[in-house]
């Protein structure tokens, strides 16, 4: 690994045994991109990659040179009207209204390490030899204006992360109205984007699409990552499958508005960019002032779309998720929600725990309905404290002990970033919330915006949330957010800097997550935004997992999770059993796929355990006892995705130790096949050299090689429903050695 300048050629390589990422100083004073890809060897001098000639209609940078336009060269962070007529990675306002800059190389700096992004989440390493850093210091010298272009490549990842920074040191205002945080252009434009997109209860559904001449791409502007656009776009070969082929993954690490695009310009080269997205946002700096970006990564893989998606898992499950919980196995979990509902008594739930605690689970989670006046979703929010004593006659503590007396955990749910106008605290502070005072703001699900650009209102949320976490014994938090931003306006803010609202709100957010970390650092935060409206990097930092959506019903999990897996590590993904027919979509499916299906996630249920016939009791005592043998594999293993329930009527994947001895493959059946064929499955990731024994069966061992070659056959009658609608099976692997 390491980051090395030639100063006769002017060029930069950043590299490491798989990846080479190689920038120049062009002619014009910017920096190129001469190659991003599979690493090469090192040469002080790549400038042949450089290309250039007279094209009709370019613009060049000088008189009677006609080698260098940037409308045809291949830019690191492009600037707009000055001959590159593509889309721009930033843009600037100035006092006197011109956009044009003319930013040149200044000067650089290589170190050992990794540093911090104050106030926002990013990757970090342990020890200064997991990684080294670039940065290069552009200067705009009329305005006296900087841009830090900022690099770190791993040690142990083909990945690089990008972010930028402006600072002003001139007597001009300047006012930032694009600042993306990454731009990549590419050689050429056959490729295929991969995106994650849904709705509420469908969130990131895998849409492939192939790449055209001009602008094609994906954003949020719902003050959130969104259940509709996931912050992540990829772009791969036509050829690239799961296993083989080059693709190209960029994940941007934030939870606010974002976009993602790539444009084929005419001469077939592919521009691809990302980070916050610009409608809306407009940020002053005045002098001494400056702007972080937040932090994308760029991930290289020849090994097909699992092999990005493993290197994404192993970066974010070991290097942004982070504190007591990140190499921790995660309790099994009850959530009374779909048991009762808000309207619940203490009794009743303590009942659920009993029964819980029977069977084996290890937190009780109390979700909505416990704050407050909170009799329904039309009032309490923003109350964060016990006002209805015959639900909850010993308050939070009271509850808190009674579980933790069970020898349960005692988890418990909140709802911070939001305010119904039937509360003490919207009564108190009518102004807090985002809307512009003419105007009447928009309901959403009977409930508005707090709006947390105001230090003074995150610090009312902190002291409420503070005083319940410090005086019961909560083990566990789910963060919850369950509306988008409308009427984004901030009354304490100039009318100049309500373009900063929407970021800085974001920024509230991770500082109230960041107070609570420190205060309560061995908490279970799981983030949950109507589900997985707000499934991003971004959280990661601060929630070690994501409640992955609110459609608990099994056979939409299959696509749910096999389209999260794509970015995101099963150690983040929460995913429960809930009860039939199910609450979203109606479906009856057995217990045994519900559970097959949610095992391959942070596991835990969602229904009446106190309703539950002898039967059923002994299904959950089992699925338990599986879950606890097998989630450290589960955490840490390798993912893979065999079969895809998007192409076809099953899905399929497994999960495979780091030493190869064991794996757990997961198998689903959407519909049932009158007199079907028979159903091989390949499997991927052994170690072909080894024996394996299927599900303790030690009268047969099966080769790593023919497993992955010849399948592993399924034989439906011994899945559970007989091979009919929705039938499933796990099937455990164990090497012989």
């Amino acid at each position: 690994m390491a980051v090395k300048y030639s100063e006769q050629s002017k060029e930069f390589h950043l590299f490491n045994g798989q990846i080479s990422y190689i920038l120049q100083i062009l002619p014009n004073g910017a920096v190129g991109n001469l190659y991003f890809g599979k690493r090469i060897r090192h040469k002080e001098d790549f400038s042949y990659l450089l290309e250039g000639g007279s094209r009709s209609l370019a613009v060049y940078t000088k008189e009677r040179d006609y080698f260098f336009s940037p409308q045809y060269s291949r830019m690191e962070y492009p600037c707009v009207g000055t001959g590159d007529f593509r889309e721009p990675a930033f843009e600037l306002r100035q006092e006197n209204g011109s956009r044009i800059t003319h930013f040149q190389y200044s000067s650089h700096r290589i170190y050992k390490g990794k540093e911090k992004l104050e106030g926002l989440p990013a990757l970090y390493v342990e020890a200064e030899p997991e990684a080294e850093s670039l940065e290069i210091r552009l200067t705009d010298e009329a305005l006296n204006l900087d841009c830090i272009l900022k690099y770190s490549i791993f040690r142990d990842f083909p990945a690089i992360t990008r972010s930028v920074n402006f600072s002003n040191r001139g007597e001009e205002r300047v006012v930032l109205e694009r600042v993306l945080s990454a731009s990549v252009d590419f050689a050429d434009s056959a490729y295929e984007s991969v995106q994650l997109s849904g709705a509420w209860a469908r969130e990131r559904s895998v849409v492939v699409r192939t790449l055209e001449q001009g602008l094609q791409g994906i954003g949020s502007r719902r003050g959130s990552s969104s259940a509709e656009q996931n912050p992540f776009l990829a772009i791969k070969r036509p050829y690239t499958n799961e296993r083989s082929g080059e693709v190209y993954g960029f994940s941007l690490i934030y939870s606010g508005n974002h976009i993602e695009q790539a444009e084929v310009d005419t001469c077939g080269m592919t521009r691809v960019q990302i980070g916050i997205h610009p409608d809306g946002f407009e940020w002053p700096l005045n002098r001494g002032e400056s702007f972080q970006s937040p932090e994308a990564v760029l991930v290289y893989s020849e090994q097909g779309l699992n092999g990005m998606s493993q290197v994404f898992h192993r970066l974010y499950r070991t290097r942004l998720v982070r504190g007591y919980w990140r190499d921790r196995e995660r309790p099994i979990l009850i959530n009374n929600w779909e048991a009762t509902g808000p309207e619940f008594t203490e009794e009743k739930l303590v009942e659920i725990a009993i029964k819980g605690k029977e069977l084996g689970i290890e937190l009780f989670v109390l979700d909505d309905g416990w704050f407050g006046n909170r009799e329904d979703d039309c009032r309490g929010l923003g109350d964060w404290y016990v006002k209805n004593m015959d639900k909850l006659p010993g308050g939070i503590q009271g509850i808190a002990e009674k579980i933790n007396g069970l020898g349960m955990k005692f988890g418990l749910w909140f709802e911070p970033e939001m305010v119904n106008k039937d509360s003490d605290l919207y009564r108190s502070h009518p102004d807090w919330i985002l809307c512009p005072p003419e105007r009447t703001p928009s309901p959403s699900r009977n409930q508005y915006v707090l709006d947390f650009s105001r230090s003074e209102v995150v610090d009312y949320i902190y002291r409420m949330m503070e005083a319940v976490l410090s005086q019961a014994p909560v083990s566990y938090v789910k963060w919850d957010m369950n509306r988008y931003m409308t009427e984004c306006y901030s009354r304490a803010k100039k009318p100049q800097d309500q373009g900063k609202v929407m970021h800085q709100y974001i920024l509230g957010v991770y500082g109230l997550y960041e107070r609570l970390i420190q205060r309560f650092p061995e908490i279970l935060f799981e983030s949950c935004s109507s589900g997985g409206a707000r499934y991003d990097p971004g959280m990661l930092y601060y929630a070690p997992q994501v409640w992955t959506s609110d459609d608990t019903d099994a056979i939409e999990r299959i696509k749910i999770q096999y389209g999260t897996s794509y970015v995101y590590p099963l150690s983040t993904m929460g995913a429960h059993v809930s009860e039939v027919p199910n609450q979203q979509v109606g479906r009856v499916t057995p217990f045994e796929t519900r559970a097959n299906v949610a095992m391959f996630g942070v596991f835990g249920y969602e229904l009446d355990l106190s309703r539950l016939r002898e039967e059923e009791a002994r299904i959950v005592r089992s699925q338990i006892m599986f879950a606890k043998r097998h989630r450290r594999l589960i955490m840490t293993g390798d993912f893979y995705r065999l079969s895809s329930p998007f192409q076809g009527n099953d899905g399929a994947w497994m999960v495979v130790s780091e030493d190869k001895r064991e794996a757990l493959v997961g198998w689903y059946r959407i519909s049932g096949i009158p007199n079907g064929g028979w159903i091989r499955v390949k499997l991927a990731g052994l170690a072909p050299e080894r024996n394996y024994i299927l599900d303790s069966d030690e009268s047969v061992l099966y080769g790593g090689d023919e497993l992955m070659n010849v399948g592993m056959v399924i034989k439906e009658r011994e899945l559970c429903n007989s091979g009919g609608d929705y039938s499933s099976r796990i099937y455990f692997l164990k090497s012989e050695e």
